[in-house]
């Protein structure tokens, strides 16, 4: 008995060693990272400019592939299929992840069950905006020509079950104004519509639009946050003209489910340093993204808590895609 004893310590001291070996020894070739959205959103540039740094920090390359398609669900599912060894994650926001499940008939994944969150990365708003041929200039100017022409004001956003999608959803909610959704394949898209005059109107995330904003190519009405960003210091909050209204969201860095902890934690880690760079979080803030490290437990709270939210708007709004 004391032999078998000795000799399952010896087992068991020799796995913990190796699973310390095999987090040390990450990540010892490239990581694949997928941005489910067209380059040029906000997943895009929030994930490049980070994994930038991450790179630098592990001294191995952590590449983003641009596989976008059906709001987020395609570059997802890729991932959740993939092995959890901690090669292959996911840049998505929470907005995408979790609203997809509720608007979707069919997931060829659990969002919740088949990922596992690592940190979010950034948190970001969004703010009405119209083409300058729309003749509004105010939020409340807006809804009335809206509920004046229902169905006419065409809205332009980032694919169904973006944050951009989940935006003008909830603003038809509280409003009751009825227009028009054109979803285009991303957030970049969508803003070159607007721009073009192809849409009149989209809940743009700030660091898409404001660049065009800065030189009259499009007219900002109102941001989604609950208080005025201080990039947009003159354009008041939409709350003011609809009360209770607020829509943030997360850009997150999640694995397939399974991946090991050590890993989890690793990265976890890393990013939390790189967010605190000061170039880092420097050149984020320039482009109205404020930078954020959490725990991995935090941001499922964070998944779960969401999951219930918009499930309940979704249900009440009736939206829903085959």
């Amino acid at each position: 008995m004391r032999t078998i004893r000795v000799f399952a310590a010896f087992i068991v001291t020799t796995l913990c060693a190796a699973g310390v070996a095999w987090s040390q020894a990450y990540p010892a070739k490239p990581v694949r990272v997928i941005v489910p959205f067209p380059p040029g959103g906000a997943n895009d540039i929030v994930g490049r400019i980070v994994l930038s740094k991450l790179s630098e920090q592990m001294g191995q390359s952590f590449v983003i592939e641009n596989r976008s398609g059906a709001g987020g669900t395609l570059g997802s599912a890729l991932v959740a299929q993939s092995r959890p060894d901690g090669y292959t994650l996911l840049v998505q926001t929470t907005a995408s992840h979790v609203s997809n499940p509720h608007l979707y008939k069919k997931l060829p994944y659990d969002a919740l069950g088949d990922f596992v969150g690592i940190t979010p990365l950034s948190r970001l708003a969004a703010v009405l905006t119209v083409h300058p041929s729309l003749p509004v200039r105010s939020v409340k100017e807006f809804i009335t020509l809206a509920q004046k022409r229902p169905k006419e004001v065409l809205f332009g956003h980032a694919g169904y079950g973006s944050f951009i999608h989940l935006n003008t959803v909830l603003l038809e909610s509280m409003t009751g104004i009825k227009i028009t959704h054109i979803p285009f394949k991303g957030g970049g898209p969508a803003v070159v519509g607007l721009v073009s005059g192809e849409t009149h109107a989209m809940t743009a995330g700030i660091g898409d639009i404001i660049e065009h904003i800065k030189v009259n190519r499009v007219r900002p009405l109102g941001v989604t946050s609950a208080e005025r960003v201080t990039q947009l210091p003159n354009i008041p909050v939409i709350a003011d003209t609809v009360p209770g209204f607020e829509c943030e969201t997360w850009v997150s860095i999640l694995a397939p489910a399974g991946t090991p902890k050590a890993i989890i934690d690793q990265l976890n880690a890393e990013l939390g340093k790189a967010m605190r760079d000061p170039g880092i979080a420097s050149r984020l803030s320039s482009l109205t993204y404020d930078a954020v490290h959490r725990a991995p437990e935090e941001l499922a709270q964070r998944l779960r808590a969401d999951y219930e939210k918009i499930g309940k708007l979704f249900r009440e709004f009736g939206a829903k895609l085959d």
